[in-house]
Protein backbone atom coordinates (compact mmCIF):
# COMPACT_ATOMS: atom_id res chain seq x y z
CA UNK A 1 0.00 0.00 0.00
CA UNK A 2 2.86 2.38 0.78
CA UNK A 3 4.41 1.71 -2.63
CA UNK A 4 1.00 2.18 -4.30
CA UNK A 5 0.44 5.50 -2.51
CA UNK A 6 3.91 6.71 -3.49
CA UNK A 7 3.41 5.74 -7.12
CA UNK A 8 0.00 7.42 -7.25
CA UNK A 9 1.53 10.57 -5.76
CA UNK A 10 4.27 10.63 -8.40
CA UNK A 11 1.75 10.14 -11.21
CA UNK A 12 -0.79 12.79 -10.11
CA UNK A 13 0.35 15.77 -12.17
CA UNK A 14 -1.28 18.78 -13.85
CA UNK A 15 -2.64 18.23 -17.37
CA UNK A 16 -0.19 20.19 -19.53
CA UNK A 17 0.73 17.83 -22.35
CA UNK A 18 0.56 19.86 -25.60
CA UNK A 19 -1.35 17.10 -27.40
CA UNK A 20 -4.09 16.56 -24.81
CA UNK A 21 -6.15 19.37 -26.35
CA UNK A 22 -6.52 17.93 -29.83
CA UNK A 23 -7.05 14.49 -28.29
CA UNK A 24 -9.99 15.96 -26.35
CA UNK A 25 -11.41 17.71 -29.40
CA UNK A 26 -11.05 14.63 -31.59
CA UNK A 27 -12.70 12.40 -29.00
CA UNK A 28 -15.54 14.90 -28.69
CA UNK A 29 -16.12 15.08 -32.47
CA UNK A 30 -15.83 11.31 -32.89
CA UNK A 31 -18.59 10.83 -30.33
CA UNK A 32 -20.79 13.64 -31.69
CA UNK A 33 -20.45 12.66 -35.35
CA UNK A 34 -20.47 8.87 -34.80
CA UNK A 35 -17.56 8.51 -37.20
CA UNK A 36 -13.78 8.79 -37.22
CA UNK A 37 -11.56 11.18 -39.15
CA UNK A 38 -9.60 9.92 -42.14
CA UNK A 39 -8.44 13.36 -43.32
CA UNK A 40 -7.12 16.41 -41.46
CA UNK A 41 -9.94 18.74 -40.34
CA UNK A 42 -7.92 21.11 -38.11
CA UNK A 43 -5.28 22.91 -40.19
CA UNK A 44 -5.40 25.20 -43.22
CA UNK A 45 -1.91 24.05 -44.28
CA UNK A 46 -2.83 20.36 -44.52
CA UNK A 47 -6.61 20.49 -45.01
CA UNK A 48 -7.84 17.21 -46.43
CA UNK A 49 -4.45 15.50 -46.01
CA UNK A 50 -4.86 11.78 -45.13
CA UNK A 51 -4.69 11.29 -41.38
CA UNK A 52 -4.24 7.96 -39.61
CA UNK A 53 -5.70 8.65 -36.20
CA UNK A 54 -4.04 5.67 -34.53
CA UNK A 55 -5.18 6.87 -31.08
CA UNK A 56 -8.90 7.08 -31.86
CA UNK A 57 -10.09 4.79 -29.06
CA UNK A 58 -7.81 6.48 -26.50
CA UNK A 59 -9.20 9.87 -27.51
CA UNK A 60 -12.79 8.71 -27.04
CA UNK A 61 -11.90 7.35 -23.59
CA UNK A 62 -10.05 10.56 -22.64
CA UNK A 63 -12.94 12.80 -23.67
CA UNK A 64 -15.52 10.54 -21.99
CA UNK A 65 -13.56 10.73 -18.73
CA UNK A 66 -13.21 14.51 -19.06
CA UNK A 67 -16.94 14.88 -19.81
CA UNK A 68 -17.86 12.77 -16.78
CA UNK A 69 -15.40 14.11 -14.21
CA UNK A 70 -13.54 17.13 -15.63
CA UNK A 71 -9.84 17.78 -15.09
CA UNK A 72 -9.94 16.03 -11.74
CA UNK A 73 -11.16 12.86 -13.40
CA UNK A 74 -8.36 12.96 -15.97
CA UNK A 75 -5.71 13.62 -13.33
CA UNK A 76 -6.95 10.88 -11.00
CA UNK A 77 -7.74 8.40 -13.78
CA UNK A 78 -4.33 8.58 -15.41
CA UNK A 79 -2.56 8.66 -12.04
CA UNK A 80 -4.34 5.39 -11.20
CA UNK A 81 -3.40 3.93 -14.61
CA UNK A 82 0.29 4.85 -14.18
CA UNK A 83 0.38 3.67 -10.57
CA UNK A 84 -1.25 0.39 -11.63
CA UNK A 85 1.40 -0.08 -14.31
CA UNK A 86 4.25 0.27 -11.83
CA UNK A 87 2.48 -1.89 -9.25
CA UNK A 88 2.51 -4.61 -11.90
CA UNK A 89 6.25 -3.94 -12.32
CA UNK A 90 6.55 -4.44 -8.54
CA UNK A 91 4.65 -7.74 -8.79
CA UNK A 92 7.05 -8.91 -11.51
CA UNK A 93 10.04 -8.37 -9.20
CA UNK A 94 11.48 -11.24 -7.15
CA UNK A 95 13.09 -11.16 -3.72
CA UNK A 96 12.54 -8.90 -0.74
CA UNK A 97 9.49 -6.60 -1.10
CA UNK A 98 11.36 -3.63 0.37
CA UNK A 99 14.09 -3.87 -2.25
CA UNK A 100 11.55 -4.39 -5.03
CA UNK A 101 9.47 -1.43 -3.78
CA UNK A 102 12.46 0.91 -3.63
CA UNK A 103 13.67 -0.02 -7.13
CA UNK A 104 10.14 0.29 -8.52
CA UNK A 105 9.81 3.82 -7.13
CA UNK A 106 13.27 4.62 -8.54
CA UNK A 107 12.08 3.46 -11.96
CA UNK A 108 8.91 5.54 -11.65
CA UNK A 109 10.97 8.65 -10.82
CA UNK A 110 13.11 7.98 -13.90
CA UNK A 111 9.92 7.83 -16.00
CA UNK A 112 8.28 10.98 -14.58
CA UNK A 113 9.23 13.23 -17.57
CA UNK A 114 6.99 11.05 -19.76
CA UNK A 115 4.02 10.95 -17.38
CA UNK A 116 0.81 12.74 -18.29
CA UNK A 117 -2.69 12.46 -19.69
CA UNK A 118 -1.66 10.88 -22.97
CA UNK A 119 -2.34 7.67 -24.92
CA UNK A 120 1.30 6.69 -24.48
CA UNK A 121 0.46 5.73 -20.87
CA UNK A 122 -1.89 3.06 -22.20
CA UNK A 123 0.99 1.68 -24.28
CA UNK A 124 3.11 1.61 -21.10
CA UNK A 125 0.43 -0.39 -19.27
CA UNK A 126 -0.05 -2.86 -22.13
CA UNK A 127 3.70 -3.31 -22.56
CA UNK A 128 3.93 -4.19 -18.86
CA UNK A 129 1.06 -6.66 -19.19
CA UNK A 130 2.79 -8.23 -22.21
CA UNK A 131 5.97 -8.67 -20.16
CA UNK A 132 3.98 -10.17 -17.29
CA UNK A 133 2.24 -12.68 -19.57
CA UNK A 134 5.45 -13.62 -21.40
CA UNK A 135 7.33 -14.15 -18.14
CA UNK A 136 4.54 -16.20 -16.51
CA UNK A 137 4.08 -18.28 -19.65
CA UNK A 138 7.26 -20.23 -18.81
CA UNK A 139 5.19 -22.02 -16.17
CA UNK A 140 1.82 -21.77 -17.96
CA UNK A 141 2.46 -21.78 -21.75
CA UNK A 142 -1.18 -21.24 -22.71
CA UNK A 143 -1.11 -17.78 -21.12
CA UNK A 144 0.57 -16.62 -24.33
CA UNK A 145 -2.78 -16.72 -26.15
CA UNK A 146 -3.98 -13.82 -23.99
CA UNK A 147 -1.64 -11.66 -26.06
CA UNK A 148 -4.08 -11.80 -28.98
CA UNK A 149 -7.02 -9.90 -27.41
CA UNK A 150 -4.51 -7.55 -25.80
CA UNK A 151 -3.01 -6.80 -29.22
CA UNK A 152 -6.45 -6.21 -30.72
CA UNK A 153 -7.13 -3.63 -28.00
CA UNK A 154 -3.66 -2.10 -28.26
CA UNK A 155 -3.73 -1.51 -32.02
CA UNK A 156 -6.88 0.59 -31.57
CA UNK A 157 -5.54 2.54 -28.60
CA UNK A 158 -2.07 3.56 -29.80
CA UNK A 159 0.53 2.80 -32.47
CA UNK A 160 2.86 1.70 -29.68
CA UNK A 161 1.50 -1.79 -30.38
CA UNK A 162 4.83 -2.29 -32.20
CA UNK A 163 6.45 -2.57 -28.76
CA UNK A 164 4.34 -5.68 -28.12
CA UNK A 165 5.51 -7.33 -31.34
CA UNK A 166 9.08 -6.39 -30.47
CA UNK A 167 8.80 -7.98 -27.01
CA UNK A 168 7.55 -11.25 -28.51
CA UNK A 169 10.45 -11.24 -30.99
CA UNK A 170 13.03 -10.55 -28.27
CA UNK A 171 11.63 -13.29 -26.01
CA UNK A 172 11.73 -15.72 -28.95
CA UNK A 173 15.33 -14.85 -29.84
CA UNK A 174 16.33 -14.87 -26.16
CA UNK A 175 14.85 -18.32 -25.62
CA UNK A 176 16.68 -19.63 -28.68
CA UNK A 177 19.94 -18.20 -27.30
CA UNK A 178 19.26 -19.73 -23.88
CA UNK A 179 18.64 -23.08 -25.52
CA UNK A 180 21.84 -22.80 -27.55
CA UNK A 181 23.81 -21.88 -24.41
CA UNK A 182 22.19 -24.63 -22.37
CA UNK A 183 20.64 -22.25 -19.83
CA UNK A 184 16.94 -22.94 -20.27
CA UNK A 185 14.49 -21.93 -17.58
CA UNK A 186 13.63 -25.10 -15.59
CA UNK A 187 9.89 -24.77 -16.25
CA UNK A 188 10.30 -24.06 -19.96
CA UNK A 189 8.24 -26.47 -22.05
CA UNK A 190 9.66 -27.99 -25.26
CA UNK A 191 6.90 -26.35 -27.31
CA UNK A 192 7.46 -22.81 -26.00
CA UNK A 193 9.31 -21.63 -29.12
CA UNK A 194 6.43 -22.88 -31.28
CA UNK A 195 3.92 -21.06 -29.04
CA UNK A 196 5.89 -17.80 -29.35
CA UNK A 197 6.11 -18.06 -33.14
CA UNK A 198 2.39 -18.78 -33.51
CA UNK A 199 1.44 -16.03 -31.02
CA UNK A 200 3.66 -13.52 -32.82
CA UNK A 201 2.14 -14.34 -36.19
CA UNK A 202 -1.39 -14.22 -34.76
CA UNK A 203 -0.71 -10.83 -33.11
CA UNK A 204 0.66 -9.48 -36.40
CA UNK A 205 -2.52 -10.68 -38.10
CA UNK A 206 -4.58 -8.68 -35.56
CA UNK A 207 -3.08 -5.36 -36.61
CA UNK A 208 -5.34 -4.63 -39.63
CA UNK A 209 -8.41 -5.04 -37.38
CA UNK A 210 -8.74 -1.28 -36.89
CA UNK A 211 -10.58 1.53 -38.74
CA UNK A 212 -7.47 2.33 -40.82
CA UNK A 213 -6.72 -1.21 -41.95
CA UNK A 214 -3.31 -2.20 -43.27
CA UNK A 215 -1.97 1.38 -43.18
CA UNK A 216 -1.37 0.94 -39.44
CA UNK A 217 1.41 -1.54 -40.31
CA UNK A 218 3.64 1.19 -41.73
CA UNK A 219 2.75 3.94 -39.25
CA UNK A 220 5.31 3.08 -36.50
CA UNK A 221 8.07 2.59 -39.11
CA UNK A 222 7.39 5.95 -40.76
CA UNK A 223 7.35 7.66 -37.36
CA UNK A 224 10.71 6.20 -36.32
CA UNK A 225 12.21 7.13 -39.70
CA UNK A 226 11.07 10.76 -39.56
CA UNK A 227 14.18 12.93 -39.52
CA UNK A 228 12.31 16.11 -38.62
CA UNK A 229 10.57 14.55 -35.62
CA UNK A 230 13.93 13.47 -34.20
CA UNK A 231 15.37 16.93 -34.88
CA UNK A 232 12.57 19.19 -33.60
CA UNK A 233 10.47 17.26 -31.05
CA UNK A 234 12.03 17.06 -27.60
CA UNK A 235 10.71 13.69 -26.48
CA UNK A 236 12.04 12.01 -29.63
CA UNK A 237 15.56 13.33 -28.96
CA UNK A 238 18.21 11.58 -26.87
CA UNK A 239 18.05 12.41 -23.15
CA UNK A 240 20.26 15.31 -22.09
CA UNK A 241 21.83 14.05 -18.86
CA UNK A 242 22.84 17.61 -17.95
CA UNK A 243 19.17 18.12 -17.06
CA UNK A 244 18.23 17.12 -13.53
CA UNK A 245 15.04 15.35 -14.61
CA UNK A 246 17.08 12.62 -16.37
CA UNK A 247 19.53 11.91 -13.53
CA UNK A 248 17.37 9.08 -12.09
CA UNK A 249 17.27 7.43 -15.54
CA UNK A 250 21.05 7.82 -15.93
CA UNK A 251 21.71 6.19 -12.55
CA UNK A 252 19.33 3.35 -13.42
CA UNK A 253 21.19 2.74 -16.68
CA UNK A 254 24.56 2.76 -14.92
CA UNK A 255 23.29 0.35 -12.27
CA UNK A 256 22.07 -2.09 -14.93
CA UNK A 257 25.49 -1.96 -16.63
CA UNK A 258 27.64 -2.27 -13.48
CA UNK A 259 25.71 -4.55 -11.13
CA UNK A 260 26.03 -7.78 -13.18
CA UNK A 261 29.75 -7.73 -12.34
CA UNK A 262 29.06 -7.45 -8.58
CA UNK A 263 26.07 -9.76 -8.18
CA UNK A 264 26.06 -13.52 -7.61
CA UNK A 265 22.95 -13.64 -9.79
CA UNK A 266 23.64 -14.26 -13.49
CA UNK A 267 21.33 -12.83 -16.12
CA UNK A 268 20.06 -15.15 -18.83
CA UNK A 269 20.56 -14.39 -22.51
CA UNK A 270 16.91 -13.36 -22.83
CA UNK A 271 17.22 -10.86 -19.96
CA UNK A 272 20.45 -9.41 -21.34
CA UNK A 273 18.92 -9.07 -24.79
CA UNK A 274 15.85 -7.28 -23.42
CA UNK A 275 18.05 -4.90 -21.44
CA UNK A 276 20.33 -4.19 -24.40
CA UNK A 277 17.47 -3.46 -26.82
CA UNK A 278 15.50 -1.24 -24.44
CA UNK A 279 18.64 0.55 -23.19
CA UNK A 280 19.54 1.43 -26.77
CA UNK A 281 16.00 2.69 -27.37
CA UNK A 282 16.09 4.81 -24.17
CA UNK A 283 19.44 6.36 -25.11
CA UNK A 284 18.12 7.15 -28.58
CA UNK A 285 14.87 8.76 -27.42
CA UNK A 286 13.47 10.16 -24.17
CA UNK A 287 10.12 8.69 -25.13
CA UNK A 288 11.46 5.14 -24.68
CA UNK A 289 12.87 5.56 -21.17
CA UNK A 290 9.69 4.18 -19.50
CA UNK A 291 9.84 1.04 -21.68
CA UNK A 292 13.43 0.50 -20.56
CA UNK A 293 12.30 0.94 -16.95
CA UNK A 294 9.68 -1.82 -17.33
CA UNK A 295 12.47 -4.24 -18.25
CA UNK A 296 15.23 -2.87 -16.02
CA UNK A 297 13.47 -2.76 -12.64
CA UNK A 298 12.84 -6.54 -12.23
CA UNK A 299 16.34 -7.35 -13.51
CA UNK A 300 17.95 -4.77 -11.26
CA UNK A 301 15.98 -6.03 -8.25
CA UNK A 302 17.23 -9.55 -8.93
CA UNK A 303 20.84 -8.35 -9.27
CA UNK A 304 20.65 -6.39 -6.01
CA UNK A 305 19.27 -9.46 -4.26
CA UNK A 306 22.35 -11.32 -5.51
CA UNK A 307 24.64 -8.63 -4.07
CA UNK A 308 22.84 -8.71 -0.70
CA UNK A 309 22.98 -12.51 -0.49
CA UNK A 310 26.66 -12.45 -1.40
CA UNK A 311 27.39 -10.10 1.50
CA UNK A 312 25.13 -11.69 4.13
CA UNK A 313 26.51 -11.79 7.66
CA UNK A 314 26.75 -15.11 9.49
CA UNK A 315 23.54 -15.91 11.39
CA UNK A 316 25.19 -15.28 14.77
CA UNK A 317 26.09 -11.71 13.79
CA UNK A 318 22.73 -10.72 12.35
CA UNK A 319 20.65 -8.20 14.26
CA UNK A 320 17.54 -9.51 15.97
CA UNK A 321 14.32 -8.77 14.11
CA UNK A 322 11.92 -6.23 15.53
CA UNK A 323 8.65 -7.49 17.01
CA UNK A 324 5.84 -7.82 14.46
CA UNK A 325 3.67 -5.34 16.38
CA UNK A 326 6.33 -2.60 16.17
CA UNK A 327 6.80 -3.30 12.48
CA UNK A 328 3.06 -3.16 11.83
CA UNK A 329 2.65 0.11 13.77
CA UNK A 330 5.50 1.70 11.82
CA UNK A 331 4.01 0.61 8.48
CA UNK A 332 0.53 1.89 9.41
CA UNK A 333 1.95 5.26 10.49
CA UNK A 334 3.99 5.58 7.32
CA UNK A 335 1.00 4.63 5.15
CA UNK A 336 -1.28 7.12 6.92
CA UNK A 337 1.28 9.88 6.40
CA UNK A 338 1.61 8.99 2.72
CA UNK A 339 -2.15 8.94 2.19
CA UNK A 340 -2.60 12.26 4.00
CA UNK A 341 0.12 13.92 1.97
CA UNK A 342 -1.22 12.37 -1.24
CA UNK A 343 -4.69 13.75 -0.50
CA UNK A 344 -3.35 17.28 -0.01
CA UNK A 345 -1.13 17.01 -3.09
CA UNK A 346 -3.94 15.78 -5.36
CA UNK A 347 -6.30 18.47 -4.08
CA UNK A 348 -3.62 21.10 -4.79
CA UNK A 349 -2.94 19.77 -8.32
CA UNK A 350 -6.64 19.72 -9.29
CA UNK A 351 -7.33 23.13 -7.76
CA UNK A 352 -4.40 24.76 -9.56
CA UNK A 353 -5.00 23.15 -12.96
CA UNK A 354 -6.08 26.50 -14.53
CA UNK A 355 -2.85 28.15 -13.34
CA UNK A 356 -0.78 25.29 -14.79
CA UNK A 357 -2.52 25.75 -18.16
CA UNK A 358 -2.00 29.53 -18.09
CA UNK A 359 1.71 28.99 -17.40
CA UNK A 360 2.28 26.82 -20.48
CA UNK A 361 -0.32 28.05 -22.98
CA UNK A 362 -1.41 31.48 -24.34
CA UNK A 363 -4.76 31.68 -22.54
CA UNK A 364 -4.98 35.49 -22.53
CA UNK A 365 -3.80 35.79 -26.14
CA UNK A 366 -6.49 33.40 -27.35
CA UNK A 367 -9.17 35.24 -25.39
CA UNK A 368 -8.01 38.46 -27.07
CA UNK A 369 -8.09 36.78 -30.50
CA UNK A 370 -11.61 35.49 -30.01
CA UNK A 371 -12.86 38.87 -28.76
CA UNK A 372 -11.10 41.03 -31.36
CA UNK A 373 -11.80 38.52 -34.15
CA UNK A 374 -8.31 38.88 -35.60
CA UNK A 375 -7.86 37.99 -39.26
CA UNK A 376 -6.95 34.46 -40.33
CA UNK A 377 -4.90 32.51 -41.34
CA UNK A 378 -2.89 32.40 -38.09
CA UNK A 379 0.63 31.10 -37.54
CA UNK A 380 0.90 29.45 -34.13
CA UNK A 381 3.57 27.68 -32.11
CA UNK A 382 3.92 23.90 -32.64
CA UNK A 383 3.19 23.16 -28.97
CA UNK A 384 0.14 25.46 -28.96
CA UNK A 385 -1.62 23.96 -31.96
CA UNK A 386 -3.65 21.53 -29.87
CA UNK A 387 -4.70 24.32 -27.50
CA UNK A 388 -5.87 26.40 -30.49
CA UNK A 389 -7.89 23.42 -31.73
CA UNK A 390 -9.57 22.99 -28.34
CA UNK A 391 -10.30 26.70 -27.83
CA UNK A 392 -10.85 28.18 -31.30
CA UNK A 393 -11.78 25.41 -33.76
CA UNK A 394 -13.72 25.60 -36.08
CA UNK A 395 -13.63 29.44 -36.13
CA UNK A 396 -9.86 29.31 -36.61
CA UNK A 397 -7.78 26.54 -38.15
CA UNK A 398 -4.17 26.02 -37.12
CA UNK A 399 -0.93 26.43 -39.00
CA UNK A 400 0.63 23.42 -37.24
CA UNK A 401 -0.03 21.17 -34.24
CA UNK A 402 1.37 18.08 -32.53
CA UNK A 403 0.36 15.64 -35.29
CA UNK A 404 3.82 15.74 -36.87
CA UNK A 405 3.01 12.73 -39.04
CA UNK A 406 0.29 14.73 -40.83
CA UNK A 407 2.60 17.63 -41.65
CA UNK A 408 5.69 15.68 -42.76
CA UNK A 409 9.39 16.48 -42.67
CA UNK A 410 9.46 19.19 -45.37
CA UNK A 411 6.70 21.22 -43.71
CA UNK A 412 8.35 20.92 -40.28
CA UNK A 413 11.58 22.17 -41.87
CA UNK A 414 9.66 25.09 -43.39
CA UNK A 415 8.11 25.97 -40.03
CA UNK A 416 11.52 25.77 -38.29
CA UNK A 417 13.02 28.01 -40.98
CA UNK A 418 10.35 30.66 -40.37
CA UNK A 419 10.39 30.33 -36.57
CA UNK A 420 14.19 30.63 -36.26
CA UNK A 421 14.55 33.08 -39.22
CA UNK A 422 16.92 30.78 -41.08
CA UNK A 423 18.19 31.67 -44.54
CA UNK A 424 16.93 34.20 -47.03
CA UNK A 425 13.65 32.36 -47.62
CA UNK A 426 12.43 32.30 -44.02
CA UNK A 427 9.26 34.22 -44.99
CA UNK A 428 8.29 31.66 -47.64
CA UNK A 429 5.81 29.90 -45.37
CA UNK A 430 4.19 33.18 -44.27
CA UNK A 431 3.73 34.26 -47.88
CA UNK A 432 2.72 30.87 -49.28
CA UNK A 433 -0.10 30.42 -46.77
CA UNK A 434 -1.11 34.09 -46.64
CA UNK A 435 -0.59 34.38 -42.88
CA UNK A 436 -2.37 37.46 -41.46
CA UNK A 437 -1.80 36.92 -37.73
CA UNK A 438 1.14 35.45 -35.77
CA UNK A 439 0.80 34.13 -32.20
CA UNK A 440 4.14 32.98 -30.80
CA UNK A 441 6.25 33.20 -27.62
CA UNK A 442 7.95 36.56 -26.95
CA UNK A 443 11.43 35.04 -27.40
CA UNK A 444 10.66 33.52 -30.82
CA UNK A 445 13.22 34.90 -33.34
CA UNK A 446 10.47 35.45 -35.93
CA UNK A 447 8.67 37.78 -33.50
CA UNK A 448 11.78 39.96 -33.29
CA UNK A 449 12.20 39.90 -37.07
CA UNK A 450 8.57 40.75 -37.87
CA UNK A 451 8.38 43.47 -35.20
CA UNK A 452 10.77 45.62 -37.24
CA UNK A 453 8.99 44.91 -40.52
CA UNK A 454 6.76 47.83 -41.63
CA UNK A 455 4.00 45.50 -42.71
CA UNK A 456 3.35 44.10 -39.21
CA UNK A 457 2.02 45.58 -35.97
CA UNK A 458 1.90 44.28 -32.41
CA UNK A 459 -1.66 44.13 -31.07
CA UNK A 460 -1.18 42.06 -27.91
CA UNK A 461 1.64 40.86 -25.68
CA UNK A 462 2.14 39.31 -22.26
CA UNK A 463 4.70 36.99 -20.65
CA UNK A 464 3.42 33.98 -22.63
CA UNK A 465 2.66 35.24 -26.13
CA UNK A 466 2.95 38.08 -28.60
CA UNK A 467 0.29 38.65 -31.26
CA UNK A 468 1.22 40.41 -34.51
CA UNK A 469 -1.11 41.21 -37.41
CA UNK A 470 -0.49 42.54 -40.89
CA UNK A 471 -1.16 46.24 -41.22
Amino acid sequence: MIVAAGLFLLAARPVTDPDVWWHLRTGQLDIQNHRLFHADPYSFTRAGQPWIDHEWLSEILIFALYKAAGWGGLILGFAALIAGTFLLVFVRCSGQPYVAGAITVWGAIASVPSFGVRPQMLTLLLACIFLFVLERSYERPRLIWWLLPLMLLWVNLHAGYAVGLGLIAVFLLGDLLDRALGSLVPQQSPGRVRYLILAGLACAAMIPLNPYGFSIYRYPIETLRSRAMLAYIGEWASPDFHEAKYIAALLLMLAVILLPALSSRRLRAREMLLLAVTLYAALRSVRHIPIFVLVAVPSLTSLIQGVLQKGDEPPSLKRPMRPASVKLAFNITLLAAFLLFAGFRIHYVIRHQPEAVAKDFPTAALQFMATARLPAPVMNHYNWGGYFIWKLYPEYKVYIDGRADVYGDSFLDQFASAYYVRGQSWQTGLQKWGVQTVVLPPDAPVITALSIEPGWQRVFSDSEAVVLTRR
